[in-house]
């Protein structure tokens, strides 16, 4: 019998989010960049907006979702 292959975390952002915190890891998957560029958008305040849990950076599915909606508005706009 066949392994269960976690989905493909683009597909989630398309599908809809999952219902937990993201990662750092997540949102460099979910977007196609290196986790570098991640830790980039966070310190010149560019990407979706982050927060601490301890010592964790998590981002909130919600979050997320509307710095995308924001980026296609934007983009239909321009």
């Amino acid at each position: 019998m066949a392994q269960p292959t976690a989905p493909d975390p683009r597909a989630t952002l398309r599908g809809g989010l999952p219902d937990r915190y993201l990662t750092p890891a997540d949102i460099a998957s979910m977007f196609g960049v290196p986790i570098e560029t991640v830790y980039q958008w966070r310190k010149k305040r560019t990407g979706p907006p982050g927060f601490r849990i301890g010592k964790h950076l998590r981002y909130d599915p919600t979050d997320v979702r509307a710095y995308v909606t924001g980026l296609k508005n934007s983009a239909t706009a321009a």
